[in-house]
């Protein structure tokens, strides 16, 4: 894969939801992509912690980026199933999401995503997920 998809597929990201989220692409490899969460008081549910939906969002749409980019520019990625554990609360001033696809089919691709809590430059785990995906050429999805 060329610098120039990298480059395309982090603009791609941060669009719609997850733009509005805030998530912010910090790398991206073939079968890897990387994004962060600064947190804002509106990410946060009742206790104070980030709201379990929003890692799970970053978690599942970073997979599908590091799906992405194993595929062609002729296929989109969507998600057709995901799982994610919750190990403790996200605290901290930022989230930070690492997914890599640990099985790449021609049509299934499976990615693992492990989202971190950052506190003083200090990183703990607090969830991970595994996001099954399928690439579906463009043209089915314009039908």
């Amino acid at each position: 894969m060329n610098t120039e998809r990298f480059e395309y597929l982090k603009k791609d990201y941060t669009q719609g939801f997850p733009a509005y989220c805030g998530f912010e692409v910090i790398h991206v490899g073939h079968g890897i992509f990387e994004s962060q969460l600064k947190i804002r008081p509106d990410h946060r549910q009742q206790d104070g912690f980030v709201h379990a939906g929003v890692i799970a969002t970053m978690a599942d749409h970073t997979a599908g980026y590091a799906a992405f980019t194993t595929v062609s520019e002729n296929f989109r990625i969507l998600t057709i199933e995901f799982k994610i554990n919750y190990f403790k609360p996200a605290l901290g001033d930022n989230i930070i999401c690492r997914s890599k696809v640990i099985k790449n089919g021609k049509k299934i691709i499976v990615s693992e995503s492990e989202v971190f809590s950052v506190s003083e430059k200090q990183e703990k785990l607090i969830s991970k997920a595994m996001v099954t995906l399928m690439a579906v050429p463009i043209g089915i999805l314009n039908r």
